[in-house]
């Protein structure tokens, strides 16, 4: 009985239902009226987008079981081992760096605007060095492993990813004067949005949204992201607002005639738990104990991801760079 209770509990945080369901039973509903409701009435539709995909794709008769069976074991372990790391560091990242804000916020329509497009410059840092720093991609490789686009790859986290990425995002808000109350609110915003960019093919066939797809990031944007192609490595590093890859050159939409092939450019089993999820940190390990001298394995762990001691370097950018050329040659 306990584990039928444990189950039904896991499940229900897992469609983030049990809040609504409480409002549903009390009848009183103008807690919808406050953000805390709206909160609580908006945080099951990613699950229940997710699920929607899946029966899409019985649909289609082109579900694959393996898509989406490492992102849930991620999930699953994540919530075991890291359930309350982030909440905590946030917390103390609020209160560590608030009394040092540059700006006086207030909780206006315009601060707010000022808010989200900090919060976006910190979202772009955090996300830049998870692809620029080799220890931190270690955290972050596991999101990009699955090799099919979908919205369980939102769950598909290594456990201290979330810690790592809302130290730089909180830090950096609270120095910029964004109070905690604001904070919390963009969090959530950017959060749904977040998830949602990871709709698949079978919900979404083509999402470039047409005209909004200038000014946010879309999931046709993410879906680049997320390709190991030439042209699309390392690009598209915002979540909402667009406008710090336009700023930093790293904005690349999707070209019609340049299929996205998903995964990581290393050989792996996406369906290998362990290889997914710390298969990055053993080859890091790997290259640190054969690195010749102190200064090259410490080099390891922060050059960019391909950086070789001997200057046979494979660096994301390099390889970008030599295809755009390559085919600017060619016309």
């Amino acid at each position: 009985m306990e584990i039928l209770e444990t189950l039904r509990d896991e499940l229900t945080g897992f469609f983030s239902i049990n809040g609504l369901v409480d409002i549903i039973r009390s009848g009183d509903y103008s807690s919808l009226r406050t953000w805390k409701g709206i909160t609580t009435a908006l945080s099951p539709l990613i699950p229940f987008i997710v699920i929607i995909e899946i029966l899409l794709a019985f649909a289609h008769k082109n579900f694959n079981r393996s898509e989406y069976k490492i992102p849930f074991f991620i999930y699953v372990f994540n919530r075991i081992i890291g359930k309350f790391i982030t909440f905590g560091l946030v917390a103390y990242c609020v209160g560590l760096f608030s009394p040092y804000a540059l700006l006086p916020v207030s909780l206006t329509w315009y601060w707010f605007i000022y808010g989200y497009i900090v919060w976006e410059f910190a979202h772009f840092i955090y996300h830049f060095l998870a692809h620029k720093v080799r220890l931190f991609w270690c955290l972050h490789s596991s999101h990009h492993a699955p090799e099919q686009m979908n919205l369980s790859v939102t769950y598909a986290h290594f456990f201290l990813e979330g810690p790592y990425a809302d130290i730089i995002r909180t830090s950096i808000c609270m120095l910029a004067g964004v109070p905690p109350v604001m904070l919390f609110a963009i969090m959530f915003i950017d959060g749904t949005w977040g998830g949602f960019i990871h709709v698949g093919e079978n919900f979404m066939k083509d999402a470039r949204f047409g005209f909004l797809g200038k000014f946010i990031l879309t999931p046709s944007h993410h879906r680049v992201h997320h390709a190991r192609n030439p042209l699309y490595m390392d690009t598209n590093f915002c979540n909402l607002l667009n406008i710090w890859d336009r700023v930093f050159k790293t904005y690349q939409p999707e070209v019609d005639n340049v299929t996205i092939q998903y995964g990581i450019t290393r050989e792996i089993n996406p369906g290998n738990f362990f290889d997914v999820y710390f298969g990055e940190f053993y080859y890091l390990a790997k290259d640190v104990v054969n690195a010749p001298g102190i200064k090259n394995k410490f080099l390891y762990l922060f050059m960019p991801p391909g950086w070789h001691h001997t200057g046979n370097h494979k660096l994301a950018k390099d390889i970008r760079q030599q295809y755009i050329k390559s085919k600017m040659e060619t016309r």
